[in-house]
């Protein structure tokens, strides 16, 4: 039996075509990879969410000698979320990088464990992946990886 996995996604060529507050986000992931320690490769990814209250957490990605022991973006900012703000649901994360030429998506345990934080809290997460100046918006973390693992 064939079966097909498809999805509507927007595309953005400009960031501002965002909403004025998916911007704002986008604006704060970016403002995130700041705080990136990445002294190996350079990549400083910086994440954000917007909480059903309004208030707006980051994270970013943190490198150590001793490889795989670093940390991504995404699962610094949702590790922080769960830890602190459990109940207040997530609504958008942005992901951004530096350097910014091409959009930054998430790695494969990225991924899992944004869409086990959509599970958790039963309400869809928008995710905005960005470049220097594009976007592609997915409605929910669900289309990040169409095959999760579940126990």
């Amino acid at each position: 039996m064939k079966k097909t996995f498809s999805f509507d996604y927007l595309k953005y060529q400009s960031l501002i075509e965002l909403s004025k507050e998916e911007y704002k986000l986008v604006m704060k992931a970016k403002e995130a990879c700041g705080s990136s320690y990445a002294p190996y490769s350079n990549y400083r990814v910086g994440a954000a969410a917007l909480l059903e209250s309004g208030e707006i957490i980051t994270g970013s990605n943190q490198e150590s000698e001793v490889f795989p022991a670093g940390v991504c973006a995404e699962r610094s900012l949702l590790y922080y979320y769960q830890s602190h703000n459990i109940g207040d649901s997530i609504r958008v994360i942005a992901i951004a990088s530096k350097p910014d030429e091409k959009e930054c998506y998430p790695c494969g345990i990225c991924r899992q464990v944004i869409i086990d934080t959509e599970k958790r809290q039963g309400l869809p997460i928008k995710i905005i992946m960005t470049g220097a100046d594009s976007a592609t918006v997915i409605p929910s973390a669900k289309y990040l990886m169409p095959f999760i693992f579940e126990l």
